[in-house]
Order: structure tokens, then C-alpha cells, then sequence
């Protein structure tokens, strides 16, 4: 896989974390999990249940020897998710990301989690009162 980088842009490739002073190309020869800077969500950004998501994903993609506790969190976050989750794309898609979890599959995961991201946004513009898909 060839990754381009832009000056200053940062990847975070299995754990550790890269700068380029330069536009540059990457060539990823074997396999690796690398999530680029832009994909990269902050803390503060973690606002709604699937972006808490997210971000529990995220740490586990960027620290992939050390799991374990951002496992449980997610074990923890998903099961909440689905225990008060109603629409039926929602709870299809979060079925696909715990089967990508379980796979290691973190990247894709993280994927199929932004894609979520317009529908809880409709799901919580639709909501009257407070939803339960409001950050904790």
C-alpha cells in the first residue's frame, strides 16, 4: 500500500507516531495498522456514543500492544450502544464493526464507524428530548 504525506502531516503506524518534514510517499510492505493524521479525532471531538466510539477505536489502533484496557472500554461502550439503540441500520452497523474488532480489523472499523456518523446525526436531529446517543 502507498500512503502519501503531505509537509508536517503526522501517520501513527503500530503504535508509533511519524512526521514528515517533506511531501512524501510511503510504501507499507507488509501488513500494518496506520491511521493518518486526519483521521485522527481528539478527545474534545468525542461528543456524541459512535464518536466515543470512534475514539475508543482509535486508541486501540494507535496502541496495538496495549489493548486491553481500551478493550473492556469498548466491550463496555458497545454493549450500551446496542442495549438502547432502535434503528435498524444502527444496529446493523455496529454488528459489522464488533465483528471487525473481533478480527482486529481496527481500521475498518473505524471506517465503517464514520460512515455511521450521518445516521446518529439524523437520529439525534429527529430527537425531542434527551437520547440516549448523547455523550455520557
Amino acid at each position: 500500500m502507498k500512503v502519501s504525506l503531505r509537509a508536517g502531516e503526522r501517520i501513527y503506524i503500530n503504535g508509533a507516531v511519524l512526521r514528515v518534514d517533506r511531501k512524501v510517499s510511503v510504501e507499507l510492505v507488509n501488513d500494518v495498522m496506520f491511521l493518518l493524521e486526519g483521521q485522527v479525532m481528539q478527545a474534545s471531538d468525542a461528543t456524541t456514543a459512535l464518536r466515543q466510539l470512534y475514539f475508543i477505536v482509535q486508541l486501540m489502533l494507535m496502541n496495538p500492544t496495549d489493548v486491553r484496557d481500551a478493550a473492556a472500554l469498548y466491550g463496555e461502550h458497545y454493549a450500551a450502544l446496542r442495549a438502547v439503540c432502535e434503528s435498524r441500520e444502527m444496529l446493523d452497523g455496529l454488528v459489522a464493526i464488533d465483528e471487525l474488532i473481533g478480527a482486529t480489523r481496527y481500521f475498518e472499523a473505524l471506517k465503517r464507524i464514520r460512515a455511521l456518523f450521518p445516521v446518529e446525526q439524523a437520529i439525534l436531529a429527529g430527537a425531542t428530548t434527551e437520547s440516549p446517543f448523547e455523550a455520557a
